[in-house]
């Protein structure tokens, strides 16, 4: 049957799901890429389980990833248009996910007796059990598949791992994405296998075919396009923006990068990107250990180089003393945090906001050290390469709070130019001062950070450890007014820090009396529920911290302008807490979430006009 309806949108939301093993990641991850080539705006958030492989068509082993392209898209959006579910146990657990009206794709061939037993229906009526009310397209995508590489010479094995990309070939066809950037794609993930290759870009087209050919009405969709800026785009998720923020940040101060590192879900992506970066002198050690990649390290950081640490929450824990090692030696050291939910193991896979107070004070003594948190996947690049700045700049650590949410999620990136970012200078100790024999390891620049002489510089022997130093010697000191001095002059420093980051910006609605205010990774779902929030008649201003620690220097100015403030975060109001302690006259209203899972647009607006209204 001809189709005859086509639903023009400025952003539409897809949810792929099925077992671990179906490539819902693949394929999410590729129609992801296919649209941001189109010049769509994508944001996409992958959904799936801790266990390493739960039982085939099993509840638990249900994995998703969900994705929202078009214009405007600051979030991978609160429900889905078009919903595919690889088999009865995908269903049950992401139909709730489906906007009334929308589309359901079923690999009908996966709803037998057995898998809806196993699926733990209670009939043989699975779309009337569960309530749904959508267009069911019933595909028998396994079928299908096998008919299409009946020739391939693939075992059975082999060809039930294609069903992932005859589903998208299927998906692309429903929204119009030209299958040759997807084919791209596929030739590039399986260059050394051209028979895998092959028998899928043969499964893809059979599934566009298919849309084509389909022998029911069902609603297809145009999705409206922005004019972007002229220039190379791509998808990038979280983590790979931060190695490669880390590279331009090499590149801007022409020190070689240096990663110690331990694997941890979910920051070890940020160590396999780094490892392939040889060529470009990058040096990423997996260590034995959480303890030896920070003094692994610190080593490089004396040595000269930008040095980096990669973990989540529990790793975080323990570097602390290491970090601490830093703090005394004022070295520059970037530690990356994407955290994710705890405490101890928690939930590896899911995400949460709930580290910063551990990345604040999570260290003995009087320990200060910078703290920053990129918003978006994208972001990840700048303010990766921004902590490098800081560390280098200002001679200090410097922790990155990532987390699970945009460290796995992507948005589509400009690869911008090298100029678009500054160079770092670091803190070069005068030749004069070599000269005269008058350098010393606590000598101070302007902003108070000490100069980086690489070891075994002529001049500038010295040493560095963990005892306090004299301030004008930099010999061991146990002297009481001097160790005073040394731990105020250390917290100034990093205080000096707001004198060198971006004012805080507001948007929103200029004349409202209501803030609202987050910090990180929740920045799209806070900026949608703030726009939705103003055009509903709730007039509200919003602001988004990326700088914690110090906070932007015009902070107290605009704290001070609005009548109620509301800080909404992924954790028990942690942030709430900071602010209320550096701002003891403001009284901050929170909206708290602590489930694994990002904020939904929905719920914030809702919570935000019930504490406007109260």
């Amino acid at each position: 049957m001809e189709n005859t309806q086509v639903k023009t949108l400025d952003r539409v939301v897809v949810r792929f799901s099925g077992d671990s093993g179906d490539g819902m990641q693949l394929a999410g991850n590729i129609f992801t890429n296919v649209s941001a080539g189109l010049g769509n705006q994508v944001s996409t958030f992958p959904d799936y389980p801790a266990e390493i492989r739960a039982p085939q068509g099993s509840l638990g082993g249900v994995s998703g990833f969900q994705v929202s392209v078009g214009t405007g898209v600051h979030t991978p959006g609160d429900a889905c248009d078009v919903l595919v579910a690889m088999n009865a146990a995908a269903l049950k657990q992401n139909h709730r996910f489906l906007k009334p009206g929308g589309v359901i794709i079923v690999d009908i061939d996966s709803f037998r007796e057995s898998d809806l037993k196993k699926a733990q229906y209670a009939t043989d009526r699975p779309f009337e059990e569960l309530g749904i009310k959508a267009q069911i397209v019933e595909v028998p995508v396994t079928t299908m598949t096998k008919a299409a590489l009946a020739d391939s010479g693939l075992d059975n094995k082999s060809v039930m791992k294609c069903r992932n990309i005859f589903a998208l070939g299927l998906v692309c066809w429903l929204f119009d994405r030209p299958l040759e950037a997807a084919r791209h794609m596929l030739r590039n993930k399986f260059a050394k296998k051209p028979a895998v290759f092959e028998a899928n870009a043969k499964v893809l087209e059979a599934g566009y075919n298919y849309g084509n050919n389909i022998h029911a009405s069902v609603t297809t969709y145009k999705i409206e396009t922005a004019d972007p800026k002229p220039g190379i785009y791509t998808d990038i998720n979280g983590n790979t923006a931060t190695a490669w923020g880390l590279i331009m940040a090499s590149e801007k101060c022409g020190r070689p990068l240096f990663l110690g590192s331990y694997p941890i879900t979910p920051a070890t992506d940020i160590l396999h990107e780094l490892a392939k970066r040889k060529d470009l002198g990058v040096k990423a050690c997996q260590m034995e250990d959480e303890i030896s990649g920070v003094c692994s390290a610190i080593g490089a950081a004396f040595a000269g180089n930008l040095a980096v640490t990669s973990t989540s929450g529990p790793g975080l824990a323990l570097k602390s003393e290491g970090i601490g090692l830093a703090v005394m030696a004022e070295l520059p050291l970037v530690v990356i945090d994407v955290q994710r939910g705890g405490p101890s193991t928690g939930l590896p896979t899911k995400t949460e906001q709930t580290d910063l107070m551990q990345a604040l004070y999570g260290r003995n003594g009087e320990s200060p050290v910078a703290v920053v948190a990129p918003a978006t996947p994208t972001d990840c690049f700048t303010m990766a390469f921004e902590a490098c700045r800081i560390a280098i700049e200002h001679m200090t650590p410097v922790i990155l709070l990532s987390d699970a949410f945009i460290g796995n999620g992507a948005s589509a990136w400009r690869v911008p130019d090298a100029d678009e970012y500054p160079a770092i200078k670091s803190c070069e100790v005068p030749a004069d001062m070599l000269a005269a024999g008058d350098w010393r390891p606590y000598v101070r620049t302007a902003s108070l950070s000490r100069y980086w002489p690489v070891a075994g510089t002529p001049g500038a022997t010295h040493r560095l450890g963990g005892l306090e130093k004299n301030a004008d010697t930099g010999a061991i000191s146990n002297d009481p007014a001097n160790h005073e001095k040394m731990v105020l002059l250390r917290r100034e420093k990093i205080a000096r820090i707001a004198d060198d980051i971006p004012s805080l910006e507001v948007l929103g609605d200029a004349d409202a009396d209501t803030l609202l205010i987050g910090w990180g990774g929740t920045y799209g779902h806070l900026r949608t529920a703030a726009n939705e929030l103003c055009a509903a008649g709730h007039p509200v201003a919003f602001a988004h911290f990326r700088y914690i620690n110090p906070l932007p220097a015009n902070t107290a100015d605009i704290m001070a302008r609005y009548k109620r403030i509301i800080v909404a975060e992924l954790n028990t109001g942690m942030f709430a807490d900071y602010l209320q302690a550096k701002f003891p006259g403001k009284n901050l209203l929170r909206i708290n979430k602590i489930q694994g899972q990002p904020f939904s647009v929905g719920e914030l607006v809702e919570k935000t006009v019930k504490l406007m209204e109260e």
